[in-house]
This record gives C-alpha cells, structure tokens and sequence, in this order.
C-alpha cells in the first residue's frame, strides 16, 4: 500500500494519497485546492486517482475537490449528511471501498461537523485489521475538533456527538490505530494542536484531557467557549466548499499592473494587501494598505482582516513572492486577486501618487516615554495566555482579535502605541486602525522580543 501525508504549513491542512501500486488505483481525502502534489504522484507511481473522499466541509480551506476531478475523472465521496450541492457520491456508516491492497472502512463521526466522517484504513498485505484512522477534524494530536462552526443554533446536539464520536464510536477501536488528523499546529479549527503530524488512539487517549473526563457534564462544560476565534472567511469558505470551487482557470486574469492601472481599481474600492516586512511597510506605504507578510500563519490573518469577497491588490517583493501570495489566497477563497504593483513602491512614488507612513517607535524611545510618563495609550494585543507571561507596564490588554473584530474603544486623535510579540500582528492592527480613522498610530519595533532584548524588563 502507498500512503503519503500531505501538509499545508501555516494553515495546519493535511491530505492524503493512498493507493496500491499493484492495482494502480490511488484515493486523495481533503484535497488542497492547489493538486499538483497530488497528479506529480500519479505519474511518479503510475496509480491513477480514482477516489476523491472529503472527511467533512471544510470552513477553514477551499478544497481542490473540483481541480481534481477536472483533471482525472474521479468521484467525490461526502457523507450522506453532507448536503452539497454538486454531483457527488454518499457514504454511510459502514461502507467499504476496497482495490487492491487497499481497505477504507467508513465511520460516521459528527460533532465537528453533522457530517463528519473518519476512515479505517487496512493495508491487506500486511493484515486483515486496520492499521490507521483517518480522522478528520475529530480527533488531532494534542486537540479536538472544535464543535461551533456549524453554527450556534445546534452547538449542544454538536457537543454530544463530539462526545460521543470520541467517547463511544473510538472508544471502541484498539489503541494501537495510528491516528492521522486532516490538521495541525497552525489550524484555528481545533485548540492547542501540536506540531506532531500523527500518534496513536491509545496515546491521545491517555494524554488528553478532554479524552479522560468521567462524563458528558464535564465535557460539556470545558468544550462550549473554550473554541478559537471564528475568522470572517470560514462562512465563506463553507459556502464555497458546499456549492463547489470554481476552477482557478476561472479566477481573474492575474497580472503586473502599472502604477496608474494600480490606483484606478484602488479607486473603484480594491484592498491593498502589502506583504513587505513591517520595516518597509512602516517607512512607506499606499494609503489604507493592509500589512500582512509573509509568516507560517498568514491565511489566518488574511481571514480575520479582509473580507472574502474583496477585489485584492498585491505590493511585493517580486514575482515570486506574488505567486506564492496567490497560492495562499486561492487556498482560503480568496479569488478576486486583480494583480500586483510593477516595480514596487519606488514606481508608485516616482509617479508621484500619495504614501502614507507607520511610525514605528523603539524600545528605547518607549521607555523614554514611560519614564515621562508622555504617552497616550500602549495596547497590548497578544493572547490572555501570552500576556499572562508579562507585560510592558502601564499597557493595556486588548487582544488582536478583539480589534480586529470591534476596532477600538480609544479616541481616535489621541497617540495609540501597539505591542505584540515581534512586531508582526502590531502592524496587522496598526494598519487596520487606520482605516478606521485613527490617526497617530504606531507599532513597537520588534515587539516585545525588541524589548527584552534592549535590557528592559516586563511587569507581572
């Protein structure tokens, strides 16, 4: 039997390939939406794909189901609660699809979503018995799926098959089954994941606590609230997932746009998305520009800032950096991409058309401020958790998704001062406030890395 995960850093997706060289048959479950991994693999191994298995929407990523049908002729297998609205296969609890060497078991496993299922997956050369499980966004290593994205009105009934999906349904199995989750580290659609992409039933089991509970009450109570933030794109996503992708050939044309053709769709109300470091963005930049860079958990951001159906303009360093900026769009629904500035920053000031600026402010200068006392307002907009680690005194605690969620209760004349771990997310929110009309703000250079690193100490 081949088997192969596939990973999508940052956005924590994982997706398989597994089929049997013999037969020539290959099955892909929750495909990326970009699937050239996925036909490199074909070729390379001569199996063609024949099988296409979601475990479940996605909310948090489009799936290349359709790219991949496009390109093989394969069938696209959902659970028979799934709903879609496109031509598709329903499985049910208890079916088998089986080639060659290969076995998958279906089992119906809701509570992440009403139609989530997992997968035994049984290598017959070797044994009779399954050998791993397929888990979707059920169980992952070191978390469970989250139960709330399906929407407030039936989170209880989503509460108890979670537990009883975990509790019951793999409660049943053998500990020994490798679990292989369809995330990790990075995902928002479980907490606390770790980096590890596989484990053991038998190891979850024992190691996380909310797999160790002595009943539904207590379950109950530490699942509802304890979710991650829900970012603006995943009704998108999930809308997208459910009607069915368009094909990327279908997106609009992306292209090197001059200055002039730049500001014109600007104009007409397109986001400026500049992915230059926060140095660069501060020194200059389009006005109303998002500064969102380059870093493992970007999509997300991208989520939580701009809106899904936003006609989006591109500042980079280069052309590769806008393809790799594209790849990571396309994989959240983001399609209306118009392009990306031909020569940069430097040919939209030569053309004389108006920057605007982030002042970013030093540890040293900070501290100079605090020692004043000369300061409007240091906001602090990590995590609870990690600002529970320590503090710049006289901040205050207004975490990035709160902002990003309600803006900010501050007047927005007055001097606004944005810490966060090295700078990344401050300038994330800088730039969103000043949209909103704020209009002195400014990020800590470095974040609070910056300032532990100058000499300077944190209050507890």
């Amino acid at each position: 039997m081949y088997f192969k995960q596939i990973t999508v850093p940052g956005l924590g997706c994982n997706s398989y390939i597994i089929g049997c060289p013999g037969a020539r048959q290959a099955v892909v479950v929750d495909p990326k939406r970009d699937v050239q991994d996925y036909m490199d693999i074909s070729r390379d191994e001569g199996m063609k794909i024949t099988h296409i298995i979601e475990t479940h929407i996605h909310a948090d990523h489009v799936s290349g189901n359709q790219e991949l049908r496009s390109r093989t002729g394969a069938d696209i297998y959902y659970s028979e609660h799934a709903g879609v609205a496109f031509d598709h296969q329903k499985l049910r609890e208890g079916d088998v699809i089986e080639f060659g060497m290969v076995k998958l078991e279906v089992l119906y496993t809701p509570g992440h979503t009403p139609n989530s299922l997992s997968l035994l997956v049984t290598d017959k050369a070797r044994a009779d018995e399954p050998w791993m499980i397929l888990t979707g966004d059920l169980l992952f290593v070191g978390a469970i799926g989250r139960p709330d994205l399906a929407g407030e009105e039936i989170l209880e009934e989503q509460v108890r098959n979670l537990y009883d999906s975990l509790y019951e349904k793999l409660g049943r199995l053998p500990g020994h089954l490798e679990v292989y989750p369809a995330h990790g580290q990075g995902s928002l659609c479980g907490k606390g994941m770790s980096a590890k992409t596989s484990s053991t039933l038998g190891y979850e089991q024992r190691t996380q606590e909310l797999l160790r509970l002595s009943d539904f009450s207590q379950f109950h109570k530490q699942v509802v609230g304890a979710s991650p933030v829900r970012p603006k794109s995943f009704t998108h996503i999930i809308n997208t997932n459910t009607e069915g992708a368009p094909l990327l050939e279908r997106c609009p044309l992306e292209q090197m746009l001059n200055p002039d053709q730049f500001e014109r769709i600007r104009q007409q109300g397109a986001t400026v998305i500049d992915t230059r470091d926060a140095a660069s963005f501060g020194g200059f930049h389009i006005p109303r520009a998002i500064n969102i860079g380059f870093e493992k958990q970007m999509a997300n951001w991208i989520g939580m800032v701009v809106e899904p159906t936003a006609n989006i303009l591109l500042v980079v360093d280069d052309r590769e950096k806008y393809d790799l900026m594209t790849t990571e769009l396309h994989r959240i629904g983001y399609d209306n991409i118009f392009g990306y500035l031909a020569g940069g920053m430097s040919a939209w000031i030569a053309h004389g058309l108006p920057i605007d600026g982030l002042s970013p402010i030093s540890a040293q200068e900070l501290k100079g401020k605090l020692d004043k006392q000369a300061f409007g307002h240091i906001v602090d907009v990590r995590t609870p958790d990690e600002r529970a680690g320590g503090w710049i005194t006289d901040s205050m605690h207004v975490p990035m998704t709160d902002i990003l969620s309600d803006s900010l209760d501050l007047p927005e004349d007055k001097e606004v001062i944005l810490v966060c771990g090295t700078g990344y997310r401050a300038n994330i929110v800088a730039s969103r406030l000043k949209q909103d009309g704020f209009m002195h703000v400014r990020s800590l250079a470095g974040g609070l890395t910056g300032w532990i690193n100058a000499g300077y100490e944190l209050a507890a």
